[in-house]
């Protein structure tokens, strides 16, 4: 709930926040090892790429669930971003090539 279970709850209401993040993180492993492993007849590359990229969209999901969740930044202005940061390489297309900082 953020800060307003924070101001209201104190301690109490940042450990509650927590406690609902580790639940998430634990439902997003669990949904991940669900998949189970990459097709069998994949390289060892693309299976490692896999299991690194889940991994990456597991740690993206939760920073991304507690920035919005502590009220640091709302969905709509994440959005917005993207958007900018898509088209900052010249197309808009889901993929970015361009520096990261």
């Amino acid at each position: 709930m953020g800060w307003g279970r924070y101001l209201l709850l104190g301690d109490l209401g940042q450990q509650l926040d927590l406690s609902d993040q580790k639940e998430e993180l634990a439902r997003l492993r669990t949904e991940i090892q669900r998949r189970g492993p990459p097709s069998a007849d994949a390289t060892p590359a693309i299976q490692q790429l896999q299991q690194e990229n889940d991994e990456l969209r597991l740690y993206l999901a939760a920073v991304i669930r507690c920035l919005v969740s502590k009220q640091v930044i709302s969905g709509d202005e994440l959005k917005q971003i993207v958007e900018l940061v898509d088209a900052e390489d010249g197309a808009q297309n889901g993929r970015f090539s361009g520096s990261v900082v």
